[in-house]
């Protein structure tokens, strides 16, 4: 009866209700403490969906494995804005710093192909681009060639 069970639920905000509960019901688990361990684990991503993976074994014992939001659901998050620019190249919706910039790419580096902080910034900078979000007053696209070229060097070197 060992099994596992994939869900999207709101950070810091879990339930016993739909869709959790009713995944976890007929399992040996104890819902509450599931619920608890997952608003534990997820409460940085506080109203953002996150995804969970709960496996449990035929005794009740469980594990959980909570996963990171999506990019632009964290771009969102930290600029502070609902939705992106219908047309991203034109209209901008949001302006983000270096600093938000690093921030976002930190939580995002470990489901991030790259392997530095300088390189996952340029991953979050390229969805940026997508959403219609300047970095420092300035094109996500035109960010990153700068990055390339070496001038923001200095701040991703204490990394």
């Amino acid at each position: 009866m060992a099994g596992t069970i994939e869900v999207l639920v709101p950070g810091g905000k879990a339930n016993p209700g739909p869709p959790l509960g009713p995944e976890l019901g007929p399992t040996p688990v104890d819902v509450q403490d599931v619920v608890n361990q997952i608003n534990d684990q997820t409460a940085a991503f506080d109203g953002m969906e996150v995804p969970v993976t709960v496996e449990y074994e035929d005794d009740g014992s469980f594990s959980i494995e909570v996963g990171v939001p999506p990019t632009a659901a964290l771009v969102k998050d930290e600029v502070g804005f609902d939705t992106g620019s219908g047309e991203p190249q034109k209209d901008f919706v949001a302006d983000m710093s270096i600093e938000q910039l690093k921030k976002v790419a930190e939580q995002k580096s470990s489901d991030l192909l790259a392997y530095d902080l300088k390189n996952a910034s340029k991953e979050v900078a390229g969805t940026c681009a997508s959403l219609g979000v300047t970095i420092e007053g300035q094109d996500a696209r035109e960010f990153k060639e700068r990055i390339d070229g070496g001038e923001f060097d200095d701040q991703f070197d204490d990394e």
